[in-house]
C-alpha cells in the first residue's frame, strides 16, 4: 500500500514540474525572439509554435505543450 501511495506522489509531483516549465519555455522563447535576427519565416513558425504551446498549457496539456515549446525553441536555435 505504501508503495501505491508513493507512486501516485510521485506521479502527481511529477506533473506539476513540467507544469510550472511550460511558462518559462515561453518566456525564454519570448526573450531569444526579441533580441535574435531570424528570417521572417522563421519567426513566424516560431511565434505559432510559441501561441500553439502555451494554448495547450492553458488546456492544462502540459506534456504536449513542453513537446511543442521545445521544437519552436530548436527551430529558434538551428536558425542562428
Amino acid at each position: 500500500m505504501r508503495y501505491l501511495a508513493a507512486a501516485l506522489l510521485s506521479l502527481f509531483l511529477a506533473g506539476q514540474v513540467v507544469a510550472g516549465q511550460c511558462p518559462s519555455l515561453v518566456s525564454q522563447i519570448d526573450s531569444q525572439l526579441a533580441s535574435s535576427q531570424v528570417g521572417s519565416d522563421v519567426r513566424q513558425q516560431v511565434k505559432a509554435l510559441r501561441d500553439e504551446g502555451e494554448a495547450l498549457h492553458n488546456q492544462g496539456k502540459h506534456g504536449e505543450s513542453v513537446k511543442v515549446l521545445k521544437e519552436a525553441l530548436d527551430k529558434l536555435n538551428s536558425s542562428y
